[in-house]
Protein backbone atom coordinates (compact mmCIF):
# COMPACT_ATOMS: atom_id res chain seq x y z
CA UNK A 1 0.00 0.00 0.00
CA UNK A 2 1.13 3.56 -0.83
CA UNK A 3 2.21 6.19 1.73
CA UNK A 4 -0.72 8.33 0.18
CA UNK A 5 -3.21 5.23 -0.01
CA UNK A 6 -2.14 4.45 3.99
CA UNK A 7 -3.08 8.28 5.25
CA UNK A 8 -6.33 8.10 3.48
CA UNK A 9 -6.77 4.69 5.00
CA UNK A 10 -6.27 5.96 8.39
CA UNK A 11 -7.89 9.54 8.50
CA UNK A 12 -10.92 7.07 7.07
CA UNK A 13 -10.61 5.50 10.61
CA UNK A 14 -10.45 8.72 12.84
CA UNK A 15 -13.65 9.82 11.07
CA UNK A 16 -15.21 6.75 11.75
CA UNK A 17 -13.86 6.75 15.56
CA UNK A 18 -14.87 10.54 15.61
CA UNK A 19 -18.30 9.30 14.47
CA UNK A 20 -18.59 6.90 17.18
CA UNK A 21 -17.29 9.31 19.72
CA UNK A 22 -19.98 11.54 19.17
CA UNK A 23 -23.17 8.87 19.06
CA UNK A 24 -21.64 7.80 22.40
CA UNK A 25 -21.25 11.10 24.04
CA UNK A 26 -25.33 12.82 23.77
CA UNK A 27 -24.71 14.51 26.60
CA UNK A 28 -21.76 15.84 25.81
CA UNK A 29 -21.21 20.36 25.10
CA UNK A 30 -20.64 21.06 21.16
CA UNK A 31 -17.09 22.39 22.56
CA UNK A 32 -16.21 19.05 24.24
CA UNK A 33 -17.49 16.83 21.46
CA UNK A 34 -15.59 19.41 18.84
CA UNK A 35 -12.38 18.98 21.06
CA UNK A 36 -12.70 14.91 20.98
CA UNK A 37 -13.47 15.01 17.29
CA UNK A 38 -10.05 17.27 16.47
CA UNK A 39 -8.19 15.36 19.02
CA UNK A 40 -9.15 12.09 17.59
CA UNK A 41 -8.19 13.28 13.99
CA UNK A 42 -5.46 14.91 14.93
CA UNK A 43 -4.24 11.70 17.32
CA UNK A 44 -4.13 9.29 13.86
CA UNK A 45 -2.56 12.22 12.05
CA UNK A 46 0.38 11.87 14.47
CA UNK A 47 0.79 8.71 13.94
CA UNK A 48 0.56 8.66 10.55
CA UNK A 49 3.27 11.31 9.85
CA UNK A 50 5.52 10.57 12.77
CA UNK A 51 4.58 6.58 14.07
CA UNK A 52 5.99 7.63 17.72
CA UNK A 53 4.09 8.56 20.79
CA UNK A 54 5.00 12.17 20.88
CA UNK A 55 4.06 12.86 17.27
CA UNK A 56 0.63 11.07 18.46
CA UNK A 57 0.66 13.70 21.03
CA UNK A 58 1.61 16.54 19.34
CA UNK A 59 -1.13 15.42 16.76
CA UNK A 60 -3.95 15.37 18.94
CA UNK A 61 -3.20 18.77 20.64
CA UNK A 62 -3.49 20.45 17.07
CA UNK A 63 -6.28 18.84 16.08
CA UNK A 64 -8.19 19.76 19.41
CA UNK A 65 -11.20 22.35 18.28
CA UNK A 66 -9.91 25.70 17.03
CA UNK A 67 -6.35 24.01 16.87
CA UNK A 68 -5.59 25.21 20.18
CA UNK A 69 -2.73 23.79 21.53
CA UNK A 70 -1.62 23.02 25.11
CA UNK A 71 2.01 24.20 25.44
CA UNK A 72 4.60 24.71 28.73
CA UNK A 73 4.32 28.35 28.43
CA UNK A 74 0.38 27.84 28.68
CA UNK A 75 1.02 25.61 31.85
CA UNK A 76 2.89 28.10 32.85
CA UNK A 77 0.58 30.91 32.86
CA UNK A 78 -1.78 28.46 34.62
CA UNK A 79 0.48 27.92 37.48
CA UNK A 80 0.94 31.99 37.44
CA UNK A 81 -2.61 32.47 37.51
CA UNK A 82 -3.31 30.26 40.31
CA UNK A 83 -0.95 31.79 42.44
CA UNK A 84 -2.28 35.33 41.77
CA UNK A 85 -5.91 34.63 42.26
CA UNK A 86 -5.12 32.61 45.23
CA UNK A 87 -8.20 33.39 48.16
CA UNK A 88 -10.40 35.28 45.58
CA UNK A 89 -12.48 32.53 44.52
CA UNK A 90 -11.53 32.70 41.11
CA UNK A 91 -11.41 29.82 39.36
CA UNK A 92 -8.30 28.50 36.84
CA UNK A 93 -9.55 26.12 34.67
CA UNK A 94 -7.68 23.91 31.37
CA UNK A 95 -10.72 24.33 29.20
CA UNK A 96 -11.37 20.66 27.21
CA UNK A 97 -9.99 22.51 23.88
CA UNK A 98 -7.09 23.47 25.70
CA UNK A 99 -7.77 27.06 26.61
CA UNK A 100 -7.10 28.45 29.81
CA UNK A 101 -10.32 29.71 31.82
CA UNK A 102 -10.14 32.23 34.40
CA UNK A 103 -13.73 32.66 35.74
CA UNK A 104 -13.66 35.82 37.70
CA UNK A 105 -16.49 36.26 40.97
CA UNK A 106 -18.12 39.86 40.73
CA UNK A 107 -17.36 40.35 44.60
CA UNK A 108 -13.81 41.09 43.63
CA UNK A 109 -14.42 42.44 39.81
CA UNK A 110 -16.96 44.37 39.79
CA UNK A 111 -19.82 45.91 41.72
CA UNK A 112 -23.22 45.33 41.49
CA UNK A 113 -24.78 47.61 38.53
CA UNK A 114 -21.34 49.06 37.44
CA UNK A 115 -18.66 47.90 34.60
CA UNK A 116 -15.56 50.14 36.28
CA UNK A 117 -12.72 47.35 37.44
CA UNK A 118 -12.34 47.22 41.27
CA UNK A 119 -8.61 47.25 42.69
CA UNK A 120 -8.61 43.57 43.73
CA UNK A 121 -9.18 42.67 39.87
CA UNK A 122 -5.93 44.78 38.72
CA UNK A 123 -3.31 42.65 39.85
CA UNK A 124 -5.00 39.64 38.55
CA UNK A 125 -5.45 41.28 35.15
CA UNK A 126 -1.88 42.78 35.68
CA UNK A 127 -0.16 39.08 35.90
CA UNK A 128 -2.26 38.11 33.11
CA UNK A 129 -1.47 40.67 30.76
CA UNK A 130 2.60 39.91 31.38
CA UNK A 131 4.63 38.56 28.83
CA UNK A 132 1.37 38.39 26.60
CA UNK A 133 2.72 41.46 24.19
CA UNK A 134 5.52 39.00 22.94
CA UNK A 135 3.62 35.99 22.65
CA UNK A 136 1.90 36.07 19.25
CA UNK A 137 0.05 33.59 19.00
CA UNK A 138 -1.63 33.66 22.13
CA UNK A 139 -5.76 35.11 22.09
CA UNK A 140 -8.01 36.35 24.81
CA UNK A 141 -11.61 36.04 25.08
CA UNK A 142 -13.26 37.82 27.85
CA UNK A 143 -17.22 37.22 28.29
CA UNK A 144 -19.33 39.01 30.75
CA UNK A 145 -22.02 37.78 33.16
CA UNK A 146 -25.09 38.63 34.88
CA UNK A 147 -27.62 37.60 37.52
CA UNK A 148 -31.07 37.02 36.76
CA UNK A 149 -31.77 40.51 38.36
CA UNK A 150 -32.92 42.97 36.22
CA UNK A 151 -34.08 42.97 32.41
CA UNK A 152 -32.20 42.22 29.61
CA UNK A 153 -32.06 45.46 28.51
CA UNK A 154 -29.84 46.48 31.84
CA UNK A 155 -28.07 43.39 31.95
CA UNK A 156 -27.01 42.58 28.27
CA UNK A 157 -25.30 46.30 28.14
CA UNK A 158 -23.76 45.49 31.55
CA UNK A 159 -22.49 42.30 30.76
CA UNK A 160 -20.42 43.47 27.71
CA UNK A 161 -19.43 46.44 29.08
CA UNK A 162 -17.48 44.45 31.52
CA UNK A 163 -15.88 43.03 29.61
CA UNK A 164 -14.81 45.64 27.60
CA UNK A 165 -13.43 47.39 30.47
CA UNK A 166 -11.33 44.43 31.11
CA UNK A 167 -10.60 44.59 27.47
CA UNK A 168 -9.55 48.11 28.15
CA UNK A 169 -7.00 47.18 31.19
CA UNK A 170 -5.47 44.81 29.24
CA UNK A 171 -4.61 46.96 25.95
CA UNK A 172 -3.03 49.89 28.67
CA UNK A 173 -1.16 46.73 30.30
CA UNK A 174 0.72 46.60 26.55
CA UNK A 175 -1.75 43.80 24.93
CA UNK A 176 -2.89 44.07 20.79
CA UNK A 177 -6.40 44.97 21.06
CA UNK A 178 -6.84 42.88 18.11
CA UNK A 179 -5.92 39.71 19.63
CA UNK A 180 -8.61 40.29 22.33
CA UNK A 181 -12.49 39.52 21.52
CA UNK A 182 -15.06 40.30 23.96
CA UNK A 183 -18.47 39.26 24.42
CA UNK A 184 -21.46 39.81 27.01
CA UNK A 185 -23.75 36.84 27.65
CA UNK A 186 -26.04 38.43 30.11
CA UNK A 187 -28.23 36.51 32.29
CA UNK A 188 -28.37 33.49 29.57
CA UNK A 189 -25.32 31.50 31.19
CA UNK A 190 -25.66 31.01 34.94
CA UNK A 191 -23.30 28.69 36.62
CA UNK A 192 -25.63 28.99 40.10
CA UNK A 193 -29.19 28.98 41.18
CA UNK A 194 -30.60 32.34 40.58
CA UNK A 195 -33.01 31.84 43.30
CA UNK A 196 -30.12 32.16 46.13
CA UNK A 197 -28.11 35.38 46.99
CA UNK A 198 -24.85 32.91 46.71
CA UNK A 199 -25.71 31.48 43.29
CA UNK A 200 -26.48 35.18 42.34
CA UNK A 201 -23.00 36.30 43.29
CA UNK A 202 -21.59 33.45 41.43
CA UNK A 203 -23.18 34.13 38.34
CA UNK A 204 -22.18 37.69 38.05
CA UNK A 205 -18.74 37.25 36.91
CA UNK A 206 -16.19 37.48 33.82
CA UNK A 207 -14.65 34.94 31.93
CA UNK A 208 -11.45 35.42 30.55
CA UNK A 209 -10.11 32.74 27.92
CA UNK A 210 -6.36 32.54 26.80
CA UNK A 211 -5.49 30.10 23.95
CA UNK A 212 -2.61 29.17 21.98
CA UNK A 213 -2.40 28.73 18.56
CA UNK A 214 -0.99 25.87 16.89
CA UNK A 215 1.77 26.45 14.58
CA UNK A 216 0.45 26.68 10.71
Amino acid sequence: MTRKNTVLTHLGVAACAAAVLLTGCATATQEQKGAGTGAVIGAVAGQVLGRDSKSTAIGAGLGALGGYIWSKQMEDKKRAMEQATAGTGTVVTQTPDNQLKLSIPNDISFDIGRADIKPNLRPILDQFAQGLSQQTSMEVRIVGHTDSTGSDAINNPLSVNRAQSARDYLVARGVNSSRISIDGRGSREPVADNGTESGRARNRRIDIFLAERGQR
